[in-house]
């Protein structure tokens, strides 16, 4: 295995909030696609559903199941309204519970 090396920063005395910029070019709105955690589906299920319904790599399904996993919730997909509508009805058919949201 590799080796992990850590680097010590002084902190800042003032810590700014990064700048945030929605590209979607959509209808001009920015939605988004929760996914919350259940007790019901398995980790392969919830990877798969999310690859098939958001088009993403194993990588990035596996990071947004580990997230969902440990952290009760992930946002697994952005673009416009009917786009995320879209994703969610498909991540809804294995029956997890599923937002979308303007933000």
């Amino acid at each position: 295995m590799g080796r992990v090396t850590f680097v010590l920063m002084s902190a800042p005395g003032v810590i700014e909030k990064p700048e945030t910029f929605h590209t979607d070019t959509g209808s001009g709105d920015f939605w988004v696609v929760t996914v919350f955690n259940n007790d019901h589906n398995t980790w392969d299920e919830v990877v798969d559903i999310l690859m098939k319904a958001t088009g993403c790599g194993i990588d990035e399904a596996e990071m947004e199941t580990w997230e969902i996993d440990n952290l009760g919730k992930s946002v697994v997909h952005h673009g416009d309204k009917d786009e995320c509508e879209g994703v969610a009805e498909v991540i809804r058919e294995i029956g997890i519970e599923v937002k979308v949201s303007a933000e």
